[in-house]
C-alpha cells in the first residue's frame, strides 16, 4: 500500500518508531564486520545504530524522499530506494534487519518479500524483524470506523495493513524454507505527544482512511473518534496508541551438502 511520508513529523512528533526499535537492534545483535542489511530505513537512525556495533550496513526504503533525509543526516552511510518485494544485494548479507515496516505491505505481497530477504541472505544468516500484529491498533481502528459510521459515512474504501498472527506470519517464513528461531506477540502500549497525539497519529499513519472525506468531515470524525476512546486511551495527562508487536528471529538454514556446512552456529 502507498504511504506517504511527511519526514520532518516523523521524525519529530513520532520519533518513538524508531527510538522503540533499539530493542530490536539487540536481537540483531550485529557483530564488527558483519554485513547488515536495513530493511525500510526510513530516516536512517536504526541503521546508524546498527554501524555503530561495528557492522557493514545499507539501508533501503521505497520512499524516496525517507531516503534523501536519511543520506542527509548520515552521509557516511549507505542508503537506496527499493521496493521490499522486489529489492536485491550486490553479495549476500550476515542479516537482513526491519523495524516497523512489514505491516505495509499488503498479505499477498509478503511471499515475495520473505523470497526477497532469503535471496539476500549468505547460508546461515539471519532475518530479525519487529512490526504490527494481530490486533495492533484494534481500539483505534474500530473507533474510527465507529466513527465514520454515526456521522454517515460508511467504511473506508482503503486498503488495511497486514497484522498477522504468530502461526500466519510462521507460515510465510516456513514456506519460503526459514527456519524460525523466536516468535512473539505482545502489547506494547505507546505514549503518544501532546493533547492531540492520538488525531496526529491517525493523521500521520492513517489519514488514507478518512482521504474520501473532505476537511471538515474528518476534523469531525476524528473528533468523535477521540471522544470515544478518551476514557480508555487517555491516561495521566496523555494517550497512549494501542500497539500491538509481532517480533520474529528467522534463520535461512545452512544446506548440509555445502560448504558452508561445519560453521559455527548457535
Amino acid at each position: 500500500m502507498k504511504q506517504t511520508w511527511d519526514t520532518d513529523l516523523y521524525q519529530g512528533s513520532h520519533s518513538f518508531v524508531w527510538q522503540l526499535g533499539q530493542g530490536v537492534v539487540d536481537w540483531l545483535d550485529p557483530q564488527p564486520g558483519e554485513h547488515i542489511l536495513d530493511l525500510g530505513c526510513g530516516s536512517g537512525q536504526l541503521t546508524q545504530a546498527i554501524a555503530d556495533r561495528g557492522a557493514i550496513v545499507i539501508g533501503i526504503d521505497g520512499d524516496a524522499a525517507m531516503v534523501t533525509a536519511a543520506q542527509q543526516q548520515f552521509p557516511d552511510l549507505t542508503f537506496q530506494v527499493a521496493d521490499a518485494r522486489s529489492f536485491t544485494v550486490a553479495s549476500p548479507v550476515d542479516g537482513v534487519f526491519s523495524n516497523a515496516v512489514l505491516h505495509w505491505v499488503a498479505a499477498a505481497d509478503q511471499p515475495a518479500v520473505a523470497q526477497s530477504i532469503w535471496a539476500a541472505l549468505k547460508p546461515g544468516g539471519r532475518f530479525v524483524a519487529e512490526f504490527g500484529g494481530h490486533g495492533n491498533m484494534g481500539q483505534v481502528m474500530a473507533a474510527l470506523a465507529t466513527a465514520r459510521a454515526e456521522l454517515g459515512h460508511g467504511p473506508s474504501p482503503a486498503e488495511p495493513w497486514y497484522f498477522p498472527t504468530v502461526g500466519t506470519y510462521a507460515q510465510v517464513l516456513e514456506a519460503q524454507g526459514f527456519e524460525l528461531r523466536f516468535a512473539n506477540l505482545r502489547d506494547r502500549p505507546t505514549p503518544l505527544e501532546g493533547e492531540t497525539g492520538l488525531v496526529n497519529w491517525v493523521t500521520m499513519f492513517a489519514g488514507r482512511f478518512l482521504a474520501d472525506l473532505t476537511p471538515a468531515q474528518q476534523q469531525a470524525v476524528l473528533t468523535h473518534m477521540a471522544t470515544a476512546l478518551r476514557p480508555r486511551l487517555y491516561q495521566g495527562g496523555r494517550w497512549f496508541a494501542d500497539y500491538r508487536r509481532l517480533g520474529v528471529v528467522a534463520v535461512k538454514p545452512i544446506p548440509p551438502d555445502s560448504p558452508w556446512d561445519g560453521a559455527v552456529r548457535g
